[in-house]
């Protein structure tokens, strides 16, 4: 585990920037296609995106960014339940 977070503490900033990218595509592609997005995609993506951006923060010690995206977590998981259907 310490490998993979010096890994990323390494290249912060392209980890970071990969996960803004990660979010943008994934809320442009409901933007975009609106109903006929792939949700369940579009969530698996974003709660993907709100990982590696969690585990960026917690590494940096950035408690607001943790919340928030922990939240995204949360939020993600949600979506994906409802788009399988299961909630």
């Amino acid at each position: 585990m310490k490998s993979i977070n010096q890994f990323i503490l390494n290249n912060i900033k392209q980890v970071e920037l990969l996960g803004v990218i990660m979010r943008i595509v994934s809320f442009s592609l409901v933007s975009w296609m609106g109903e006929n997005s792939p949700f369940l995609f579009v969530w698996i993506f974003n709660t993907i995106d709100a990982l590696i951006l969690s585990w960026c923060a917690l590494l940096k010690k950035d408690r607001a960014y943790t919340l928030l995206n922990v939240f995204w977590i949360f939020v993600g998981l949600v979506g994906i339940f409802r788009a399988l259907g299961w909630i």
